[in-house]
């Protein structure tokens, strides 16, 4: 069995900064959820990226002649950089061609106004003033998502929206018939970022039209996730029907 103490210096520093990246990922997570966003997401970015560029020069090394007789060794090192490798892949295949907004509404036209949400939300968090560049970019992106039209009356309407929105496991904080609207908070499974949502009601000639919002407090781009979570709803809602 060949001492530890023999290796490489490379070698070992592989190991090292390996296990090194492996351990940060949990801690940007907690930071994140700690509140500390910023610092949280570039520790989570640098993590990732360390990981990948360990695994490469693991793998060069391992097949370089000079380290043959500490392949194995070196293979075990890299086994650390997986997760930061496949997070990143995970992320980058995630954003796609999702544009770089984080306000999505299935009316563009007339956007729901939030109610409830502007107290719960800091003061660091997004403007939820849907500016001209967000919509048109979400036309482009999203074109799918548009008014849902019902022939229930909004009584119905509203109560299997309430339905659905609990089904979800969104923490609802409004729920008013009388203005048709419904707000609720949603997390994100790993960072636990907070995405405000909001369901507006309106009574037409054929029954109710149903418009849904839904925005980041913070971040810039959303990598479609909250396009996703609208389409979720609305699915779910209509396997009631």
């Amino acid at each position: 069995m060949t001492d530890t103490t023999s290796k490489p210096g490379l070698v070992n520093w592989i190991g090292y900064l390996a296990i090194c990246f492996f351990v940060t990922i949990p801690l940007a997570v907690l930071t994140v959820r700690a509140g500390a966003w910023e610092q949280g997401l570039l520790l989570y970015a640098l993590s990732c990226l360390g990981s990948v560029v360990i695994l490469l020069l693991a793998v060069l090394v391992s097949f370089l002649p000079r380290f043959a007789q500490w392949r194995r060794d070196v293979r075990l090192r890299a086994l650390f950089t997986v997760p930061g490798t496949v997070l990143l892949l995970s992320l980058l295949g995630g954003g796609g061609d999702n544009p770089a907004i984080h306000d999505i509404t299935t009316d563009t036209l007339d956007p729901p106004a939030f109610s409830a949400a502007v107290k719960l939300r800091g003061n660091d968090s997004n403007s939820l003033a849907l500016d001209p560049e967000t919509i048109d970019a979400q036309l482009a992106a999203y074109p799918d998502l548009q008014t849902v039209v019902l022939t229930d009356s909004i009584e119905v309407v509203f109560e299997k929206a309430m339905a659905t929105a609990n089904q979800l496991g969104w923490e609802i904080y409004r729920e008013d018939l009388n203005d048709g609207f419904i707000e609720a908070v949603d997390s994100t499974a790993i960072m636990g970022f907070k995405d405000d949502i909001v369901i507006r009601l309106r009574t037409n000639a054929s029954g109710t039209l149903m418009d849904i919002r839904s925005v980041s407090r913070v971040g810039v781009s959303d990598l479609g996730a909250n396009a996703a979570r609208i389409r979720q709803f609305i699915a779910m809602y209509q396997q009631q029907e």
